[in-house]
């Protein structure tokens, strides 16, 4: 296992974000370890889909038949309603793209290849994505930035910046002053 891991990752989070806008992808991620209260909470929104909002269990595989389930084990969910194009971005590309961001954690031995941690991502893509492999190589950067900060803890010096800089923070959502 990699010195820079935690074991004790159960109820950890953190954010990426990856690619370039208009195929952009930003994600939430939260580690739970199994049997644990934060799996329960993972596993209980696996289990309750609501309209627009499914989440599934991250599959690769060329066809449908061939499957296979990537461990540690991946929920995704998507965070806004989807349909046309964008559901194939979302549950497509995204998919294998968080997949890769994962499995890229594992080979370097940051996460185990087994059942004993969860690992759940609630996904965004930019409504005017429009090209399927920069989704891809998105989602892969952003789940695979995040799943880093979980397990490894946030930089301490960016940490304190967003300490020091709290009066003039902002978003690209918020126009006020």
């Amino acid at each position: 296992m990699n010195p820079a891991a935690r074991t004790d990752v159960d109820g950890r989070i953190a954010q990426g974000w990856g690619g370039t806008s208009p195929n952009g992808v930003h994600v939430n991620v939260i580690l739970a370890r199994r049997g644990s209260p934060t799996a329960a909470a993972m596993i209980t929104a696996f289990a309750a889909p609501s309209p627009g909002f499914c989440p599934i269990g991250v599959p690769v595989g060329p066809d449908q038949p061939s499957y296979e389930t990537v461990n540690p084990p991946v929920i995704l969910l998507n965070k806004v309603p989807v349909d046309g194009f964008a559901e194939t971005l979302v549950f497509g590309a995204a998919t294998v793209g968080t997949a890769q961001g994962v499995l890229d954690c594992v080979a370097d031995e940051l996460l185990e290849a087994d059942q004993e941690t969860v690992v759940f991502v609630a996904l965004w893509v930019d409504p005017a994505a429009d090209d399927e492999t920069a989704v891809k190589h998105a989602a892969r950067q952003a789940v695979g930035a995040a799943t880093r900060e979980a397990i490894c803890g946030r930089d301490r010096v960016a940490a304190r910046r967003l300490v020091d800089e709290r009066d003039t923070l902002t978003h690209p959502f918020y126009g006020g002053r």
